[in-house]
């Protein structure tokens, strides 16, 4: 039986490699980490680290993010197929017809998105900064916003702009269900909603507090209360438990009846066996052709400098 733990943490000194988790992956590889966090601050991290491997436990538009900011080092992803439902309803080739049809659109796009699509992009926006760099545009700035439909129209409701939406939706986030969440809005009425603004405005409109995974994290520890209904995915629960082991953590579940809390598919593809057969064989790696890496780096930079403004 192998101790993954063990063997992790022993090819990681031997490799100078080092392991970066989403807060949507599972507590033991979260745990495993040196640094957890949500997809933009990973990729921050990973190009300030000397590391010489970068692991990414999270999906691959993550892992090329993070190749795109550290061209040099060699970044690796325990499951090739752990790929992103909002990532993955965006292709490139019909997000470049979509906009070459609209020519006087400034194209904003989620940071979750293929290297392809950001490519395409003028600027890149986390669910932490949107707000500020879309008010940085006149009103009446002809914008395109992709790929995620719900976190393009609480945009649009909260900044007064009519922004063209690409149809795109992660299936974690348009699958919460409203009834059961105001069936546990009943049951704890003194706990607030949480919500990732990628759910559905029905959703988001029960929600007591509304902002990134990070934002979300933030929330549980500085908020006195103790119980609270969480909407986005069930892995940062993790986290939140940790900060604050006192308070009570409830996920908002699915329509699926069958199912208690929400849960990415795609994140929990990552597992501890294949995080250690991806350090101790350097596979799969992110590849990014460089000609594609320097056009999909520009709108990300310009993101930085507007989000510094």
């Amino acid at each position: 039986m192998i101790d993954y733990i063990a063997e992790i943490n022993r090819l990681k000194r031997e490799k100078h490699a080092i392991i970066m988790a989403h807060y949507y992956q599972t507590g033991d590889i979260q745990d495993v980490a040196d640094v957890v966090g949500d997809s933009l601050a990973l990729a921050q991290r990973a190009a300030a680290t000397d590391a010489e491997i970068i692991v990414l436990c999270g999906v691959h538009f993550m892992g090329e993010t993070a190749k795109i900011l550290s061209p040099t080092k060699k970044v690796l992803i325990p499951d090739v197929n752990a790929g992103c439902s909002l990532a993955e309803s965006c292709p490139a080739e019909r997000f470049e017809t979509f906009v070459k049809a609209h020519p006087e659109h400034t194209v904003i796009s989620y940071v979750n998105t293929s290297a392809a699509v950001k490519a395409l992009t003028d600027v890149v926006v986390t669910s932490t900064n949107a707000r500020k760099i879309v008010e940085q545009f006149p009103r009446d700035a002809k914008l395109i916003f992709a790929p995620d439909r719900n976190l393009g129209n609480y945009l649009n409701s909260i900044t007064g702009r009519n922004m063209l939406l690409w149809d795109g939706a992660c299936h974690v986030h348009e699958q919460f269900s409203v009834e059961r969440l105001v069936a546990l809005k009943a049951a704890h009425p003194d706990a607030p909603v949480l919500a990732h603004p990628e759910c559905k405005s029905a959703v988001l409109t029960l929600a007591d507090f509304i902002g990134s995974t990070q934002a979300l994290l933030d929330y549980t520890s500085e908020s006195a209360a103790q119980t609270f209904l969480v909407a986005t995915e069930s892995g940062i629960l993790h986290e939140m438990a940790k900060r604050n082991p006192d308070k009570n953590f409830v996920p908002v579940p699915p329509n699926d009846s069958s199912c208690a809390c929400n849960e990415c598919s795609f994140m929990r593809l990552n597992t501890m066996e294949k995080l250690y057969l991806c350090l101790r064989d350097e596979t799969p790696e992110i590849i990014i052709n460089e000609e594609l890496r320097q056009r999909a780096i520009r709108p990300v930079l310009r993101m930085l400098e507007m989000t510094n403004l």
